[in-house]
């Protein structure tokens, strides 16, 4: 089954007004920035994203947000972003923060069926007890808070429930693909993309470099086909374009 797609235009073009994503990268590293403009250039809004972060004022779903096109972030990283701290302030984005390994595990969840699991992380703090602020109002006030969590003991230690995370649709980016959608990731990249790919129920893969099927090693694959619905093979440039989160230098 070749599951090529002409464009990364055609392959979000199906993307609705209010649809929920699951984008894959950690900071900048890995993220799918040629689905993500390309949705910028087809125009659906009130998107509610599942993400580790929400990009950089100039890249990644900064994009997005920064047009106004974000309604909701479910993330746990969204320190390098003012446009981000500005619209969740002023009460115009609502953000569910989640403790990073929290996230990953409600991803997996998601993409192998199971609703619900219980973790340590958060337990005896708001995140359990509820009351972290979703959304502002325009004064600073708290419109909406989170509720609180089902707690269990298991074994002496307290437990709180988490539930899985699917989302409409999953945009990733692989460094090595095939036309089954069989995908391989490079070093940090595979921190979040394979596990947003599980989450989507159409996952939508940017790779930078598009092989037949049977040249990847079996061993090599991070992610089977059976997870990916479309692929966009990249050109050379948009391969190479990248982008650095923080630049550090040393005298």
């Amino acid at each position: 089954m070749d599951k090529t797609s002409p464009s990364a235009a055609e392959a979000v073009a199906d993307i609705d007004d209010g649809a929920s994503l699951a984008v894959g990268g950690f900071g900048l590293c890995g993220i799918p920035s040629v689905l993500i403009d390309a949705l910028y250039v087809q125009g659906a809004r009130d998107l509610r994203v599942v993400s580790n972060n929400c990009g950089t004022d100039e890249h990644g779903l900064g994009v997005l947000l920064g047009a106004g096109r974000i309604a909701r972030v479910t993330g746990s990283y969204v320190g390098e972003n003012k446009e981000f701290a500005r619209q969740y302030l002023s009460g115009e984005l609502e953000v569910e923060l989640v403790p990073q390994g929290t996230l990953a595990e409600r991803l997996r969840a998601g993409g192998c069926g199971i609703p619900a699991f219980y973790t340590p992380a958060g337990v005896g703090t708001p995140l359990a007890e509820g009351g972290i602020p979703l959304r502002h109002h325009a004064d600073g006030g708290i419109a909406a808070a989170s509720p609180a969590k089902e707690t269990r003991t298991f074994a002496g230690r307290d437990f709180v429930l988490e539930e899985a995370i699917q989302c409409d649709f999953a945009l990733v980016r692989a460094a090595r693909g095939d036309r089954h959608g069989n995908l391989a990731f490079d070093k940090s990249a595979r921190n979040f993309n394979p596990l947003a790919a599980m989450a989507g129920r159409v996952t939508i893969a940017e790779v930078e470099e598009l092989v037949e099927p049977g040249v990847l090693d079996p061993d090599d694959i991070h992610l089977p086909g059976v997870f990916v619905q479309r692929v966009v093979a990249l050109t050379a440039r948009q391969a190479a374009e990248k982008h650095i989160e923080k630049r550090t230098v040393t005298g």
